[in-house]
């Protein structure tokens, strides 16, 4: 296969619904050049599901899938399964689909996919699915850090225990999701399908025009408040002086920026770019096809944690202020 192989993150709190929606996926044909990594086979009753048992750790599903238990580390794990996948040890699998614990903060299996020295060379990182328990989950956006990280750092929200909420707190829950993280989609449990899950995060389109917040909007309690907001830029954007920008924010404050994602007009570039990052981890930028309207305008949504709006803005428009002023000492040069 060319490049490193997609792992696509699954997340939520415990008791959100994550092993039931894996269970799901799995018997899917669509996940059957897929590897899972879960950690343990008997918290997702696979018994009925199995064709074969290549040995205590791994077994291949029905549908095709190959299905592993983390024991330790996941770096360890992902490379062992690199490994026996180049010696033939295993079937070939082109993605793979990872289980975290419920109290996970997602941000660490994102950086050590990203990070580690070996590991990097041979996976990437594609997306974050979160599933989201209709029932607790407003409680837990008030007390829980952990739950705003997982639903800050996903691409695809996934509501579970919908038929056992009110539609009224359903609704409520939805709109409350929208403020806290307006870049990802939000679905309900039943209507997500294996595409859905294995979509990669940089192929999506920029949040749309409805999904466009003003500042201070979305702003909720956990220990300091967690707030989404948007900068609207009509200008092109130097690339050099954006990245460098970004660099320093998230070196500084990484911890504190749950999501970034955006779409950016550049200097230079017909097509728009799009960027995602999730606290001081963000991804490599990716061309899209075509501008979602014609206005051509950058937008960037951010999900922090007790960061002043109007600071990380009026830091972005000085560096931008800069940067064109060196990129025109350059062309007049």
């Amino acid at each position: 296969m060319n490049g490193p192989t997609p792992v696509h993150l699954l997340t939520g709190f415990l008791g959100s619904g994550k092993t039931t929606l894996l269970r799901r996926m799995l018997a899917d044909p669509a996940m059957a050049g897929a590897a899972v990594l879960v950690n343990e086979f008997g918290e997702i009753g696979l018994d009925h599901e199995l064709l074969d048992r290549i040995d205590e750790t791994v077994v291949l599903l029905k549908s095709g899938c190959l299905c592993c238990t983390v024991r330790g580390e996941l770096a360890d794990a992902l490379l062992a399964l690199h490994s026996r996948r180049a010696r033939g040890e295993v079937p070939f699998f082109d993605r793979v689909a990872v289980e975290t614990t419920g109290m996970a903060d997602p941000y660490p299996a994102l950086s050590t996919i990203r990070s580690h020295p070996v590991l990097r060379n041979h996976y990437r990182n594609v997306g974050v699915v979160t599933t989201v328990d209709a029932v607790n989950a407003p409680g837990l956006l008030d007390t829980r850090l952990e739950a705003l990280r997982q639903i800050g750092a996903a691409d695809l929200l996934a509501l579970t225990k919908t038929d056992l909420a009110p539609p009224a707190r359903v609704s409520d829950l939805i709109a409350r999701l929208a403020s806290v993280n307006p870049s990802a989609r939000v679905m309900t449990a039943s209507e997500v399908g294996a595409m859905d899950f294995l979509t990669e995060a940089g192929s999506l389109p920029p949040p749309p025009e409805s999904a466009r917040l003003n500042h201070h909007a979305g702003t909720f309690r956990a220990d300091t408040p967690v707030t989404s907001f948007a900068l609207e830029i009509e200008q092109p954007i130097d690339w050099t002086g954006f990245g460098l920008w970004l660099t320093m924010l998230l070196d500084r404050h990484g911890e504190n920026v749950f999501r970034v994602k955006g779409i950016l007009n550049l200097i230079g570039e017909d097509r728009p770019v799009a960027v995602h990052g999730v606290q001081r981890l963000v991804h490599s930028p990716v061309h899209l096809e075509r501008w979602p309207d014609e206005r051509r305008t950058s937008r960037i949504v951010f999900i922090v944690h007790g960061l002043d709006h109007a600071l990380i803005e009026a830091s972005f428009r000085a560096f931008d202020v800069m940067a064109r002023r060196i990129a025109a000492r350059g062309v007049s040069a």
